[in-house]
């Protein structure tokens, strides 16, 4: 039997094993899918696993997308442009790190048929999915992106790599098309992101790349003012379904039972 993990801290929200078990049973896959809870240290471990065949691969989620780049022997060229590592895979005993988040960025968008074509776009936070954002942003033709990130110097490495985009204070208001929350904030119950959401108008379009819950604060402070809002379920289920393509050459089915999965 095949093994395969998704990898991070926190961890418990994922249900990452939920939508790949599933299509394990329905495309007749000898395997499985779990998730652990890991801290820095173990993460020479999991390498170990997947050099000696103990795992077929891995999904990485936050915060470790980055820490895995520098101990594969290869990056395809989503990886190499975002130096971020979501998905592992094994080709001929060579582990390859790939990223399938800004097809799952970039999917999410079209599916609930949002135009982002010459858009202004705010990205709120600078961890380890937001580069996977920012290119998937630029393939839509978007027309500015800016960063605002509580940690400046966060947002500066992202401005080395991506030098055509803008760093505002946390404090300052900018006239903007669409919010986009890429921090972890909003996982656990009650929290909130220190914005006044009302200084961005009305008629914008609120993202957040929390899935789970369903609606953060976030989301449903900017629905209460009228906004059009989204959370993660899609891009969760594109990056899953590009990652299930890699590993088993088959693009499993979304079906409603994927969408119930995650919305449960």
């Amino acid at each position: 039997m095949k093994k395969y993990l998704v990898v991070g801290n926190p961890i418990e929200h994922s249900l990452s094993p939920d939508i790949h078990n599933y299509w394990f049973s329905k495309n007749k896959i000898n395997a499985s899918y779990e998730k652990r809870l890991i801290q820095t240290e173990n993460i020479p471990e999991i390498i170990s696993l997947l050099r000696d065949g103990n795992l077929n691969g891995i999904n990485i989620t936050v915060p470790y997308k980055k820490d895995f780049v520098q101990l594969v022997d290869s990056l395809s060229l989503e990886a190499k442009e975002t130096n971020s590592v979501n998905t592992i895979y094994s080709v001929d005993g060579k582990l390859i790190g790939h990223n399938t988040d800004i097809a799952g960025f970039e999917l999410s968008i079209r599916h609930c048929k949002y135009n982002a074509n010459k858009k202004k776009v705010l990205i709120i936070g600078a961890g380890g999915v937001v580069p996977s954002i920012i290119v998937a942003l630029k393939r839509m033709n978007v027309e500015k992106i800016f960063i605002k990130n509580r940690t400046k110097n966060n947002a500066l490495d992202l401005k080395k790599k991506f030098s055509e985009v803008n760093l505002v204070d946390w404090n300052e208001t900018i006239d903007v098309d669409m919010v986009i929350n890429a921090t972890s904030i909003g996982l656990k119950k009650g929290e909130k992101i220190d914005i006044d959401l009302k200084k961005f108008g009305e008629n914008k379009f609120f993202y957040d790349v929390i899935y789970n819950p369903k609606e953060t604060n976030f989301l449903y402070e900017a629905r209460k003012m009228g906004n059009l809002t989204e959370n993660g379920k899609m891009m969760f289920i594109y990056q899953a379904h590009q990652a299930f393509s890699v590993w088993h050459k088959i693009f499993p089915v979304i079906d409603d039972e994927v969408i119930r999965i995650v919305e449960k």
